[in-house]
């Protein structure tokens, strides 16, 4: 019987590369995947001041010391995202370029009309002219589309840093914008959208 346990030699050298080969590796090419989103950060690479200057106007010059940030804001699906950059005259391009300008800070304290709180002249250098542009994407594109749902300029919300996190309002859970405010009373508050506008309300005040 050993003739059975033996293989011809010829059969034994076409199998002996296959054993000890290791399965082939599927290589994935990092420059294909999606490096727009990053732990909630958007890659700087696909946002410059010509994206902010076709959605928002030459009026507008992002910051590069405070990074964008992605979020859902108003609870579409649909990725939105928010910008962090500086304006002479906000009130100037929203016709042309169909962006609503807003002062929830100054409304949380009663006198938020931006036709009238754009004109205030700010103290702190460092915070004149601040503002956030806020993106509603729509369709597949999302935030990138050149037709968005809505864009909206948030304006006089002293801030250094932004950030997109998930926030109890009453008994709902939303995504809403988190500051880290600046100047003379810095703190911490939040931006999130009522379904008509935005609202500012400081950590630890009331929501409802």
């Amino acid at each position: 019987m050993k003739h059975l346990l033996v293989l011809p030699a010829f059969l034994i050298a076409l199998l002996l590369p296959a054993f000890g080969q290791t399965p082939p590796v599927t290589k994935i090419d990092a420059s294909k995947t999606d490096a727009a989103k990053i732990d909630g950060k958007i890659d700087a690479a696909t946002i410059d001041n010509d994206f902010v200057h076709k959605q928002f106007g030459d009026q507008f010059t992002m910051l590069t010391n405070v990074e964008p940030t992605v979020g859902d804001l108003d609870g579409d699906g649909i990725e939105d995202v928010v910008i962090a950059a500086r304006c002479k005259n906000p009130m100037l391009d929203q016709g042309d370029h169909n962006y609503t300008v807003m002062d929830p800070y100054n409304d949380f304290f009663g006198y938020g009309d931006p036709r009238m709180t754009t004109t205030f002249s700010e103290g702190d250098p460092a915070q004149r002219g601040l503002v956030v542009l806020i993106i509603y994407g729509a369709g597949k594109e999302g935030w990138r589309a050149p037709a968005p749902k809505a864009k909206f300029v948030i304006v006089n919300l002293p801030y250094r840093a932004l950030s997109v996190r998930k926030m109890r309002l009453r008994k709902k859970t939303i995504q809403a914008v988190y500051v880290e405010e600046a100047g003379d009373f810095e703190g911490s508050s939040a931006l999130f959208f009522d379904g008509k506008k935005f609202r500012y309300v400081p950590m630890g005040g009331d929501m409802q």
